[in-house]
């Protein structure tokens, strides 16, 4: 197994990492804060815009069975990458569509990805996803991890969350768990 990571952001964090938990060659997903100024931020100084981090989900995963660009894909997929620092009625720079690059590997994958897909038409308004190195990572609080799991029920994660997870896993059903 060649154990690779890779961190993104797309929004609140609860729904993208229901998304990518439950794709095959994805070991694990940590919820977390990137790209901010001050260390070891709180979720509520996050959410308030006072950190400068972006929610985000680190991805450890095996590029022997799912590689960089089939996450890229799935990133795409899951959120609106033409709208900054906003994902629907989450607004504010802690909501933004970045990628936080691990190497330059990535980085180039990255941004080949965005132009071609910026020049394809598939949205009607310019890409405005951030990418960006990745210089410091921060896990949030253990109430975040599998929080779509533990409570689906929940007003949010049942309004939000959970047609995001349906929506990806119709058209991602042949790469799922």
């Amino acid at each position: 197994m060649a154990e690779k990571q890779a961190t993104f952001g797309a929004g609140c964090f609860w729904c993208v990492e229901a998304v990518f938990d439950q794709l095959n060659g994805v070991k694990e997903v940590y919820p977390g804060y990137a790209g901010g100024h001050i260390k070891n931020p709180a979720y509520r100084e996050v959410c308030e815009g006072r950190t400068g981090h972006a929610e985000v989900i680190r991805i450890v995963y095996d590029d022997e069975i799912i590689s960089f660009n089939q996450l890229l894909e799935v990133f795409w997929f899951v959120h609106n990458p033409t709208t900054l620092n906003r994902q629907g009625n989450d607004i504010g720079e802690q909501y933004r569509s970045v990628i936080f690059y691990h190497d330059d590997e990535q980085k180039s994958l990255a941004e080949e990805y965005k132009v071609k897909l910026d020049q394809s038409g598939a949205f009607d308004d310019p890409i405005v996803t951030e990418i960006s190195s990745l210089t410091s990572y921060y896990d949030a609080e253990k109430d975040h991890k599998d929080y779509y799991l533990n409570n689906p029920e929940q007003g949010y994660c049942y309004a939000v969350v959970r047609p995001k997870v349906e929506r990806f896993k119709a058209a991602f059903k042949d790469q799922l768990k």
